[in-house]
């Protein structure tokens, strides 16, 4: 029988706590209630870029200043946290350790993948961006940047993708993707000004956009023209989650060819809503919203969605 792997990598926290290494037990617990045929493989990164960023907060506070400040508790955690995450993708140096742990925790497992086994990608917040730049960018493409022989390593073990062998019709086959809270739609800046016909004109480094589509094209062969599901989850209070339907066609997949993809709510409207309308809109909301965008871990709409993959798979 086949199995379904299934990588996780989680992104900023933005509460009073970082992630932990078990931050995706919940869900994990909550898929195997309605399907047990699977691998799962949680990446942690988070304690990557930590003591720099302890030691910029604790340099903060100790300003004159610092008590007089407003939101002195959403600037510690949600706003340092985010940023801290966002050094992690533009810094290189950063980038390194976390390529280094998906290698150590994610390649022997996904080497051992038999030819019909699948992959399915759960990536929560900026942990989307650091693992889609992490195959997708072509910034890692030179032999002499640290990090180099592991991300092709890493590339190697995906079909439709190539590291150093030039094959992208080996390793595990993509099933699915599921993203969460995602700051994808910021992300997207990066390719504005690439033209997707001149692969070698001004695309910035950090572009994604080519090599996924790539991916998608070579996906949509040997699955037989069937699009690949894609669902992002999105949390109304969530300030980092944004709709990406209509931003995925025009990066990748204008024809509507390559994806199924659905924008998912994952808290169902209330009675009274109507209500609280104004105050959604407010600051006090924004505050807020750190328990929403970890509230992913436990949704039962995200348990649901991702099981009925699986399901189709079995």
């Amino acid at each position: 029988m086949a199995t379904d792997y299934i990588l996780f990598i989680h992104g900023v926290n933005t509460r009073d706590q970082r992630e932990n290494p078990g931050y995706a037990e919940d869900l994990i617990e909550g898929i195997k209630s309605k399907s047990n045929n699977f691998v799962p493989i949680p990446l942690y990164w988070g304690d990557v870029n930590e003591a720099a960023e302890t030691h910029l907060l604790e340099r903060l506070q100790a300003s004159p200043l610092w008590d007089e400040m407003w939101f002195r508790t959403f600037r510690e955690q949600q706003i340092l946290q985010f940023a801290g995450d966002a050094a992690l993708y533009i810094s290189r140096h950063i980038g390194y350790k976390v390529v280094k742990r998906l290698k150590t925790d994610a390649l022997q497992l996904l080497q051992q993948a038999q030819s019909d086994d699948c992959l399915h990608l759960v990536t929560h917040s900026w942990g989307t961006v650091i693992l889609f730049d992490i195959l997708f960018a072509t910034r890692w493409d030179d032999p002499k940047v640290p990090g180099y022989e592991e991300v092709m390593e890493i590339r190697d073990c995906i079909f439709g993708l190539s590291g150093k062998d030039d094959s992208t019709h080996e390793g595990i086959q993509l099933a699915s993707i599921h993203t969460m809270g995602s700051p994808i739609a910021i992300f997207s800046l990066t390719s504005v000004n690439s033209d997707p016909n001149q692969p070698d004109s001004d695309a910035s480094s950090h572009d994604i956009t080519l090599r996924l589509q790539k991916l998608l094209e070579n996906l949509y062969q040997v699955r037989n023209g069937e699009k690949l599901p894609w669902k992002n989850f999105i949390h109304p209070g969530d300030p980092i989650a944004y709709p990406l339907e209509k931003l995925m066609k025009d990066l990748v997949d204008n024809d509507e060819k390559y994806i199924d993809f659905q924008d998912l709510i994952i808290q169902e409207p209330r009675l009274f809503d109507f209500l609280t309308e104004p105050i959604s809109q407010t600051t006090l909301a924004l505050l807020q919203g750190g328990e929403a965008h970890g509230s992913y871990w436990q949704s039962q709409k995200v348990i649901q969605e991702i099981s009925s993959i699986l399901k189709k798979n079995v």
